[in-house]
Formats: structure tokens, sequence, C-alpha cells
């Protein structure tokens, strides 16, 4: 048995913007659960984080430990690294410009911080199959906004 929730997230777009899907894959210990939706105008950034933001909201209070697996690089960066710097800035990037979707990321950091979470990068459309399943799920969330 799990002694752990692996998550598995992924966000997709047709166009950018254009419509954009998410999908996330939650492992319990008491089993799996998909997650799924889409938006009509958005970009596929938002989408990498709003398929994380959901899979967290969704785990609740939990006290295990979350497993998280990304094929963002963005997402993984920017919640390990980049926003530490994000926040003593002001919200400012290297360039001093505004961060581009600060309302997620501020939804992730206050979120995550209630989780003991290590962050993973899986390299996409690679032919791993929880990933792969998450980005099936994340286009499901695109096709059914028609």
């Amino acid at each position: 048995m799990n002694d752990k929730i692996i998550i598995y997230t992924d966000g997709a777009c047709s166009g950018n913007p254009g419509a954009g899907g998410w999908g996330a894959l939650v492992i319990e210990p008491t089993g799996e659960t998909e997650l799924y939706d889409g938006e009509r105008l958005t970009t596929n950034n938002k989408m990498e984080l709003t398929a994380v933001i959901k899979a967290l909201e969704f785990i609740g209070d939990t006290k295990l430990p979350v497993e998280l697996w990304t094929d963002s690089q963005y997402v993984k960066n920017g919640i390990t690294d980049w926003i530490k710097g994000w926040k003593k800035n002001g919200w400012r990037n290297s360039q001093k410009q505004p961060v581009k979707n600060k309302e997620l990321w501020e939804k992730l950091d206050e979120l995550s911080s209630k989780f003991d979470i290590s962050w993973n990068w899986v390299k996409g459309h690679n032919g791993h199959p929880e990933n792969e399943r998450v980005d099936e799920l994340a286009r499901r969330g695109i096709s059914e906004l028609v």
C-alpha cells in the first residue's frame, strides 16, 4: 500500500492562446482519480498551472507526502526556484516585468505550502504511461468544450 499520494499533471492548448484543457491523475492509497476540464480562451502555461492547482485542491488536507510529476519545466522551475525571486522582487521577473499568471502562481504557492511535495519533471510525449494518460485527459478537456 502506498504511503504517499502520487500526482501526474498536464496542460494542453489548441492555439496559444486558444481553447485549452488540463488533466490530472491522482493516485492515493485508496485508488486513482482522473480530473480534467477545459477553458475556451487560455494559454498552455495557464493550463499547466491549473492542472496542478486542481489536483492539490482535490487531495484536500492530507498529511501524506505528495510526489508530483509534470512535463512542464515552467511549472517545476517556477514553483521550486523562480518564485522566490518573484516574491522578493514584488512579483517581477528577472527582466523587471510583471510575472505572467501571477494569480495562478500565488494560488499554487499557497496550496503547495500545505503539503510535503517532491516536484518532479518527466519528458512529455515520450511514452511515459501516466504522462500520456494526463495528456489525453487534457485533450479531452479541450474536446468537450465543443
